[in-house]
């Protein structure tokens, strides 16, 4: 398949590393189950224990502490779900305004169907939770709650949370603490161990790992409620036939982006700053949505006044630059951005937005694409907006 002219969609999904592919590629020749008593499965059951070693290694975990799921939104469900099963009768779940739905729907479902009292952090104006504000929502009745959920850093506008200032808070007050880290990972320095967190989402897709698999660290002595029950697999917290192949996707490519965070961090800020003075050059009335400094390396996230977003995507993809209107799991959905929303910005411009993502395939070219179609693509959205 032909690369698009411009894939600036890397927050959705990154293309895999050859890495990822060769070692998947490797498992896929062989047989056999992980679960399995006889050297086929023996040999599985080696591969998948390795994998486990390598990802603790790169995320400052211990082995025992990765659980294996099929993906970031299966990892938020038990971490979210099964903690505050595990905590009840307290009742409050904490969770951040601008999580991703994976994080936001399981609590919401915990609402309606469990008897669970949500409780949204608010935000400030670039995205961000305020340990004043957890501290107060805690203190209001630490008794109370039963978890607390906030992402590590926004799928959407970029944004990086004091995770470790606010794992600290929740640590002080007993309550376990979970962070989304998909967005983090291979882009920012992440030790599990040194986070304070106690249990944290990875997915395969976001690091150049293949679709279909995750995990979630769970620190010692932490025990969700299964979610899923069968074989036991996963110290009995997520049974389910283990992917090895996937599992061994996920290990290479998890190892291999945190290998090269700090280089390819200090690449693609350039190139996101790059991004982002051209784009205010070729449309001097955009606004840059998110913290202006502490922000992801290769995400730049804007609004276009008198734009609809999903407008302005399809012109742009019609000539080439794919891109998104936020969260990939919600897109094709016209509705305004529930984190725009909470940062305070008005339906429209949070319905008139775009998220350009940058990963470990994104060149200069890209950029000049994007610059090359943008100002005529903007003109057209606004004229048909008038019509």
């Amino acid at each position: 398949m032909t690369r698009p002219s411009a894939y600036l969609d890397h927050a959705a999904t990154t293309p895999m590393l050859p890495e990822a592919i060769e070692a998947m590629t490797e498992q896929l020749k062989r047989v056999g189950n992980a679960s399995s008593l006889h050297a086929a499965g023996r040999q599985v059951r080696r591969v998948v224990e390795e994998s486990r070693e390598t990802i603790a290694d790169a995320l400052g975990a211990r082995p025992s502490e990765v659980v294996f799921t099929s993906g970031g939104t299966e990892a938020d469900n038990l971490a979210i779900k099964g903690l505050y099963w595990a905590r009840q009768p307290r009742r409050r779940v904490l969770i951040s305004s601008v999580e991703h739905h994976a994080a936001l729907d399981p609590a919401y479902w915990l609402a309606t169907s469990q008897g669970a009292e949500v409780e949204l952090l608010e935000v400030d104006a670039h995205g961000r939770v305020h340990p004043d504000t957890l501290r107060a929502a805690i203190e209001r009745d630490p008794g109370s709650v039963a978890m607390i959920s906030i992402m590590w850093a926004n799928n959407e506008v970029g944004t990086i949370q004091p995770v470790r200032v606010l794992a600290a808070i929740a640590r002080d007050h007993g309550i376990p603490f979970h962070t989304d880290a998909v967005q983090a990972i291979g882009q920012l320095p992440v030790s599990f161990t040194e986070s304070g967190a106690d249990a944290l989402t990875l997915t395969g897709h976001k690091v150049g790992g293949p679709m279909g698999v995750g995990a979630l660290l769970l620190a010692r002595g932490l025990t969700p409620v299964s979610v899923q029950h069968g074989g036991g697999q996963e110290r009995d917290v997520r049974s389910g036939t283990l992917d090895a192949p996937a599992i061994a996707g996920l290990a290479a490519a998890v190892s291999t982006a945190v290998k090269h965070q700090e280089t390819q961090g200090r690449r693609l800020t350039a190139l996101r700053d790059e991004l982002i003075e051209r784009v205010r050059q070729a449309v001097p009335d955009v606004i840059l949505n998110g913290d202006p400094a502490n922000r992801l390396p290769g995400n730049a996230h804007f609004s276009f006044p008198g734009c609809e977003g999903d407008a302005l995507l399809m012109l742009l993809d019609a000539k080439g630059v794919e891109c998104s209107t936020g969260s990939a799991c919600s897109a094709g959905v016209a509705q305004p951005s529930h984190v725009l929303l909470a940062m305070g910005a008005d339906a429209a411009a949070a319905r008139g937005s775009l998220r350009f993502t940058l990963g470990h395939t994104s060149t200069r070219e890209d950029v000049d694409r994007l610059i090359e179609v943008l100002p005529a693509a903007v003109e057209r959205a606004r004229r048909a907006g008038l019509s």
